[in-house]
């Protein structure tokens, strides 16, 4: 007889049961002492047991004692209603049977399920309230459960926050995430800009969820292997402000490099990919998967698929961290997050609308870039845009030209004729047509502005990164910067996945460490989770069109550095108080989206793909990534190659067959059935092949076949998930590439396809320069800097004198220090003042600048001086002090007066230290260096006798004034 809906869910509910570790008995033949294989102890579940409301479908005995109970439902039914239904059932357990809790209370635990969805009710909990579950857990943890106080109860209760090595967005962010963990939320996102110390924060998270609510374990998930050796390090340097003790001196901490997890380990370090690996049963998983290179190569084409997993039961975790949750949790690997009972908690520094709905809106922090360039934990940034005829609006070489082809495989070049007239817009660059004029104008127009508009005064190029196209037009833009900078190899290197020789971490370190290279040239390989706090400059040869992806990239540029540790790289820097990005393309100015690219694997070689479909990878990503390569392809095929792609399209598929293990042949090997996905193949041609797989992404397909299957199946609404359906109609319109001759076809013709050189326009520059909107938003500033002098012109000492004496007498370095401190504050709130004034009248009066300053304090009386129209330039202390040195010094030689080698040594270091401090007394030569080491005031006595007071007075004036 056919099994009713009932039943069947009851069948799925067994099979979960005994996957956890539970004997599955009827009530008539229960064994209490019963263990289930795997199980350490007698854990059964007794199917309709009776209770005084009626018999429960399911009552979980734990060594011999009754501790919860399942109510069963068909697939689709609902389960909150039946919540009140289990809850009768545990309050109707006989008296004097054994079991958990005080007698005459409900028992501690409820599920109600249906085989495919399941939830989970615990009653210890200090409000308890349902949530769904991927299966149910293993009695060992039940008993653990009501055997001491539970997690939820213990995050009621946690201990001020004591660390002191906090910032105070970072304290904040624990207070919020620790709120919403008190209100059991389930999830909560962290948005904390780049460089604000998100990681840094989750080690703080991990410590106190450990220490103080006896957290068992938390999984610290990250997309990319070097992050969790980052994440690892983090964790291996934080010292614990309540003990002083190392983190990982308290707390085992584990990266895995296998797959298995250590009993002792309270966090657990791993890329999401392995996860899924461990959980499927594999007994290893290479490290070279999980690296940044192979991501998107080992990502998969369709969402994943979790089964239960007996040695990572679902209940493996309490909290779950997602690093860089923007990226990798949604689509592909949401099952794999679903899977554990645990809190989820996301961190990012972009969150997507599609990392908000995930998060169920909980967003706890929202600590943006602007939030952090006002606190000074990043710096802000400029947009020098360079303009050129080619990149605005392309080209036309005619017909007839010889000019140079490129083989993308070889890339060797032959001279051959161009037969039509070949028209290429800015998007072709550098795809199909290269001029290296256009490269090579907008490095030289860099190189030639570098130290006058971009970055006045400096002399070294700064730690600089180029964002390219595709690997080959990285090669093109090396090339052409060392040949313009007239600099060596290792000067300007390439950093991605095709580099060889040396590993891409490697080159990156250099990059972040060393002197050489000073610019770096990559495709994505430095988008995010990179950190080099040296970058001053971003150069966009390429465009981007994700919103999330074009601030992970611009977040690279953003990440404070102390001026010690950038001098060591950069040593004519001062400090960094912003960064460059360099638009050559326009991407500051394009509008972004939230959506989806066509080519949503981008990074991924199209031989790839096409042997990912020959694989039997079905997905709809997989689908319009391949649509995207061959819609570029059909653009430049010739008549007879696209005749060659219809003829092998119209040939009957010859290796597209039923597995064994399936003998209906009602069904394909995806299960589906075969009329529905038959309706989803393409035509025999190429345009019908590149309309089906499109069509395998299009929201109204996937929602009609839905339809279809749900018919054909005869399965009840809701049950039959678009997932499913997308997986039907990629897997038909991918179908034709399981044939070999197709896929090689495909491959040759693209490797036939040539890059145009075009040699025959050469690029002229249209404009360059700071970016209007920049350039309004400085004066704007500097017009809020104008008022802040005004209204404080008899609040702050410094200014009383310059308003009252503007020749600086009896300006002292304390009347600077308040002045700085009044500027740190609303409504400039600047944290260096002197640094980004400077920068500013540098990006609105470039004219009236002279020399590099702003990197010492005592420059802030030569901006307030300018600022009042005092002095018409704007001229580092410094530099006046030593020019007007000169002056004096020649002053007093024309007078006939000389001044021994020492003498002089004393009156230049005399002259230093007014620079650095406005004046100078008779006690800083007794305490200050260097007069300490030169032998103090009694040396400068010795030296120059009587006069030494006078002489200290006129510098005082000479210099200053």
């Amino acid at each position: 007889m056919a099994l009713t809906p009932e039943q069947l869910a009851r069948q799925d509910i067994d099979r979960l049961l005994e996957a956890a570790g539970w004997a599955v008995q009827d009530h008539k033949a229960m064994n209490l002492f019963t263990r289930a294989p795997g199980s350490r102890l007698a854990s059964c579940a007794i199917r309709e047991f009776p209770t005084s409301h009626g018999p429960a479908d399911y009552v979980l005995y734990v060594e011999g004692k009754i501790l919860g109970v399942i109510e069963a439902k068909a697939k689709g039914h609902s389960l909150r209603g039946v919540e009140i239904q289990s809850a009768k059932y545990c309050s109707g357990i006989g008296k004097g049977l054994p079991r958990y809790g005080k007698e005459g209370s409900a028992l501690p635990f409820a599920y109600e399920s249906t085989g495919v969805r399941t939830q989970f009710t615990n009653a210890l909990d200090p409000k308890p309230r349902s949530r769904e579950v991927f299966a149910f857990h293993r009695p060992e943890e039940l008993l653990r459960l009501v055997a001491m106080p539970q997690l939820r109860d213990r995050l009621q209760y946690l201990p001020p926050i004591s660390s002191a090595k906090l910032w105070a967005v970072q304290r904040e962010s624990i207070v919020n995430l620790e709120r919403s963990l008190k209100h059991n939320r389930p999830r909560a996102l962290l948005q904390m800009a780049t460089g604000s110390g998100k990681t840094y924060t989750a080690v703080n998270i991990c410590y106190r969820l450990i220490r103080h609510a006896k957290a068992k374990r938390i999984l610290f998930l990250v997309d990319r292997n070097n992050l969790g050796r980052q994440t690892l390090a983090e964790f291996q340097n934080f010292s614990s402000a309540e003990t002083q003790r190392k983190f990982t001196e308290e707390y085992g901490v584990q990266h895995l490099r296998k797959n298995s997890i250590d009993d002792t380990a309270k966090v657990v370090i791993t890329t999401i990919q392995r996860l899924f690996s461990m959980l499927k049963g594999d007994s290893d998983y290479s490290e070279d998967n999980e690296e940044e290179s192979t991501f998107e190569a080992t990502s998969p084409r369709q969402a994943v698929q979790v089964s239960y997993s007996g040695a990572i039961p679902i209940e493996s975790f309490d909290f779950i961290v997602v690093d860089e949750c923007h990226r990798s949790i949604y689509n592909e690997w949401r099952q794999v997050l679903d899977y554990f009972d645990a809190f989820l908690i996301g961190l990012t520094a972009t969150p997507t609308p599609q990392t908000l709905g995930f998060f169920q809106g909980n967003q706890v922090q929202d600590y943006s870039h602007e939030r952090a360039v006002a606190d000074g934990v990043n710096v802000g940034y400029d947009v020098y845009r360079i303009r050129t005829e080619i990149s605005e609006k392309g080209a036309k070489v005619e017909a007839k030209a010889f000019v140079p082809h490129r083989d993308r495989r070889t890339l060797e070049e032959r001279m051959k004729e161009i037969e039509e007239e070949v028209t290429y817009t800015a998007g072709q660059l550098d795809r199909d047509v290269v001029n290296l004029s256009q490269i090579r104008l907008v490095i030289e127009t860099f190189r030639e502005r570098l130290f006058t508009e971009i970055f006045p005064g400096r002399r070294e190029v700064p730690k600089t990164l180029i964002f390219a196209k595709t690997d080959l037009h990285a090669e093109d833009i090396v090339k052409i910067v060392r040949e313009e900078f007239g600099q060596s190899n290792d000067f300007c290197v390439k950093i991605t996945s095709k580099t060889t020789g040396a590993k891409p971490e490697d080159l990156l370190n250099s990059f972040r460490n060393d002197y050489f290279p000073r610019i770096a040239v990559t495709v994505d390989m430095i988008a995010t989770g990179t950190d080099v706090k040296s970058l001053e400059c971003l150069i966009f040869l390429r465009n981007i069109a994700s919103s999330a992806y074009f601030e992970q990239m611009k977040g690279r540029g953003c990440r404070v550095i102390p001026a010690d540790d950038l001098k060591r790289v950069s040593a004519d820097a001062s400090a960094k108080d912003r960064f460059v990005i360099v638009d050559a393309v326009g991407v500051c100015e394009s509008d972004k989206s939230n959506s989806r690219p066509l080519d949503r694997k981008p990074t991924v070689s199209f031989e790839s793909l096409l042997q990912q479909a020959a694989q039997g990878h079905a997905d709809a990503d997989l689908a319009t990534s391949i649509a995207a390569r061959l819609a570029r392809l059909d653009r430049k095929m010739k008549p007879d190659q696209r005749r060659e792609i219809d003829a092998l399209l119209g040939a009957p598929p010859s290796v597209v067959g039923l597995p064994p293990s399936t003998p209906n042949t009602a069904t394909t090997e995806g299960g589906a059935p075969r009329e529905v996905a038959e309706t989803a193949i393409a035509p025999a041609s190429f345009h019908g092949f590149l309309a089906s797989l499109f069509a395998a992404a299009d929201p109204d397909r996937i929602e009609e076949t839905r339809k279809k299957l749900e018919q054909a199946l005869g399965a009840p609404t809701s049950v039959v998930g678009l997932q499913d359906a997308e997986e039907v109609l990629a897997r038909a319109a991918l179908r034709p590439l399981a044939e070999p001759q197709l896929r090689e076809a495909f491959i040759r013709i693209k490797a036939s396809l040539e890059q145009i050189i075009d040699d025959t326009n050469i690029d002229t520059l249209t404009s360059a320069g700071i970016d209007p909107a920049a350039k309004l938003k400085a004066e704007s500033t500097l017009a809020q800097f104008q008022l802040f002098l005004s209204d404080n012109r008899d609040q702050l000492e410094a200014l009383k004198l310059l308003y009252a004496a503007p020749h600086r007498a009896g300006l002292r370095y304390r009347h600077v220090k308040e002045l700085a401190k009044a500027l740190q504050n609303p409504p400039l709130s600047m944290s260096k003042p002197e640094s980004q004034l400077w920068q500013l009248y540098e990006r609105v009066e470039p004219e009236k600048v002279k020399g590099h300053g702003g990197d010492k304090l005592v420059d802030l009386i030569a901006i307030v001086r300018h600022a009042l129209m005092l002095d018409p330039l704007l001229i580092p202390v410094r530099a006046r002090v030593h020019e007007r040195f000169a002056t004096w010094l020649a002053l007093r030689q024309s007078q006939g007066q000389s001044f021994s080698p020492e003498q002089l040594a004393w009156l230049e270091a005399i002259r230093d230290h007014i620079a650095n401090s406005l004046a100078i007394e008779p006690d800083d030569l007794e305490n200050d260096v260097p007069f300490s080491q030169m032998g103090s005031l009694g040396r400068a006595h010795a030296l120059f006798g009587a006069e030494l007071p006078a002489l200290l007075e006129e510098l005082n004036r000479a210099l200053t004034a």
